[in-house]
């Protein structure tokens, strides 16, 4: 079976090995930030993004603040303008590219298939929590999602077994 990449997941691996990002100890706001040229803050606020400066909430956890990192990087990739004057729509719109983006910035489907996963499901998201530094419901997300997308987008399938 041959691989296809989405876009997506060919921009996110495009970006992060133009910047030497290649593997999950590399995935760090920190490390990602700077060399993307932006600056992060972390302020007791609301996560948000402006420009080339990145806000993230300093009280979440080190994994939210993670996933935060990722939200908002994708609206400053993606995004210009004030999204508080746009149709609430296009505002939602904006808001699922963000989470997309984040899904798969976090969690970058090219470094997801050079690991090998547990067969049992919450196994496997288990290993993607701590290799990728999120969340348990981010990762369970995640999981389907690249299951979805490349192993199941054809098949009739009534229940997963992986």
């Amino acid at each position: 079976m041959t691989f296809v990449y989405t876009h997506l997941e060919d921009y996110v691996r495009d970006l992060y090995t133009s910047i030497g990002v290649t593997k999950p100890s590399h995935l760090d706001p920190r490390i990602i930030g700077p060399k993307l040229g932006f600056t992060v803050i972390y302020l007791p606020t609301d996560s948000v993004s402006y420009d080339n400066i990145i806000i993230i909430d300093s009280r979440l956890s080190k994994q939210e603040q993670w996933q935060e990192f990722c939200h908002e990087l994708g609206h400053v990739i993606s995004h210009s303008g004030n999204q508080t004057k746009t149709h609430p729509l296009f505002r939602e719109y904006q808001e699922w590219k963000a989470n997309n983006f984040a899904l798969q910035a976090c969690v970058p489907t090219f470094m997801l298939n050079k690991i090998r996963l547990p067969i049992d499901e919450e196994l496997a998201t288990i290993k993607i929590c701590l290799l990728f530094k999120v969340e348990y419901d981010f990762a369970e997300k995640r999981l389907n999602h690249y299951f979805n997308n490349h192993f199941f987008k054809n098949c009739n399938l009534v229940e997963r077994s992986y």
